[in-house]
């Protein structure tokens, strides 16, 4: 149950409060995050242990933190194509990134099965490996086409 009479009630008056020496819940030393010393006396604690206590670095864009952009190279595609295709069209596997949660596909690695793949975005080197093995890729502007 609440109640007025909390223990600041009983110890006004008393100079400190029940704290000892004057002042002494008053200092930095008392703020239990904040860690007194780290630029004086524990300053080589604070090299040693934690170099970034001090100071800022860069910037977060307010742009970046909305966009998540979840990337794959065709190198890995080619590894796990068979597993991951969802139909064969034309002797070739389609393979929907869109649906796996990838929204970018990289040209990273080799491509050695004619793919289409669905994605929103691609790189023009991924675009053109697919294409030299006889594939294709399908962005948005030409699936809705279809």
């Amino acid at each position: 149950m609440p109640h007025k009479l909390r223990k600041i009630r009983k110890m006004r008056g008393s100079r400190t409060q029940g704290y000892g020496r004057v002042a002494q819940h008053r200092d930095t030393g008392s703020h239990g995050f904040r860690k007194a010393g780290r630029h004086k006396a524990r300053w080589s604690w604070v090299q040693r242990y934690d170099p970034g206590y001090f100071g800022k670095s860069g910037f977060t864009s307010p742009k970046s933190l909305r966009q998540k952009v979840k990337v794959i190279n065709i190198g890995k595609i080619d590894e796990i194509a068979e597993e991951i295709s969802t139909e064969k069209e034309k002797g070739k596997l389609l393979i929907d990134l869109e649906r796996l949660g990838y929204t970018k596909l990289l040209g990273s690695g080799k491509v050695t099965k004619p793919l289409l793949v669905k994605v929103p975005s691609y790189s023009a080197s991924a675009a053109e490996k697919i294409k030299n093995a006889g594939g294709q890729i399908l962005a948005e502007s030409q699936v809705e086409g279809e």
